[in-house]
C-alpha cells in the first residue's frame, strides 16, 4: 500500500478492516499445529516474498473494508477457542478494535507477522516469520513467542540464526521448509535440528490434509 493515511481514514481507526477471508480450520504450522482455529486473513503486504502462497492478499484495495463487528460475530458463532490473525501483513492496521471485541468473547488471539510494523491490540501469541528483504523490528523480535523461519536454501539458515540471537529466551524456534522446495530442503533441516536441538521443524501439515 502506498497511501496509508488514506487507507486509515477508510478503516475508521480499525473498526473496519480489509478482510480477504475468514474461515474455521486446523492450524497447520508451527507450535500450534493441529489446533482448531478461526483464521482472519487481512489484505495488504509490505514485504512481498517471491514464494508467497497468498499473493492474492497483497493488494488491500481489492478487499472492501469490513466491519469488525461482523467478523467477530462469525468467529464467536463457531466452537473455535483460538483466533489466528494473518495476511498479508496484519500489523499494517490498528488491531485494537478487533482484538478487544474477540477477547470480550473469551477467545485466545494469535497473530502471524513478519514483524515489519509495531504490534497493536491484545495478542496472546506472536508467531514471527521474519523476511530478509524487510527485517523485523526489534520490539517484535522481543515479543515473539515463536520464531518461524522459512527456509528455501541452506543460505537461509544463517538468517534464521541471526534472528534467533535477538528473540527472548522463552521464544520457540522453528525452521520451516519452503513448500516448493520441501523434498530437497527437509532432509537438510532434519540434520540441522538434530545437530542443534534448540530448533524444531515446522511442516505445513494443512497442505497434506488438503485444508485451508
Amino acid at each position: 500500500m502506498t497511501d496509508h493515511t488514506h487507507m486509515d481514514d477508510l478503516l475508521d481507526g480499525g473498526r473496519l478492516l480489509p478482510l480477504v477471508e475468514d474461515f474455521y480450520t486446523i492450524q497447520g504450522e508451527g507450535y500450534h499445529a493441529g489446533k482448531p482455529a478461526y483464521f482472519i486473513r487481512l489484505g495488504g503486504c509490505d514485504v512481498g516474498c517471491r514464494w508467497c502462497d497468498a499473493r492474492f492478499t497483497w493488494n488491500a484495495r481489492l478487499y472492501p473494508p469490513t466491519p469488525v463487528t461482523e467478523i467477530v460475530e462469525r468467529a464467536a458463532a463457531l466452537p473455535a477457542q483460538a483466533i489466528v490473525i494473518t495476511g498479508g501483513e496484519p500489523t499494517l492496521y490498528p488491531l485494537e478494535p478487533l482484538t478487544s471485541a474477540l477477547k470480550a468473547r473469551g477467545l485466545e488471539i494469535f497473530i502471524e507477522t513478519s514483524g515489519t510494523n509495531p504490534l497493536s491490540g491484545t495478542i496472546d501469541w506472536v508467531c514471527l516469520s521474519p523476511k530478509r528483504q524487510q527485517p523485523p523490528l526489534t520490539e517484535v523480535l522481543l515479543r515473539a513467542d515463536e520464531l518461524k523461519v522459512i527456509i528455501e536454501t541452506e543460505k537461509d539458515l544463517q538468517w534464521a540464526e541471526e534472528n534467533a540471537t535477538q528473540v527472548s529466551t522463552h521464544c520457540r524456534l522453528y525452521l520451516q521448509p519452503e513448500w516448493s522446495r520441501y523434498q530437497e530442503i527437509t532432509p537438510v533441516l532434519v540434520e540441522y535440528a538434530k545437530a542443534d536441538p534448540r530448533w524444531n521443524i515446522s511442516i505445513q501439515t494443512h497442505k497434506f490434509m488438503h485444508i485451508p
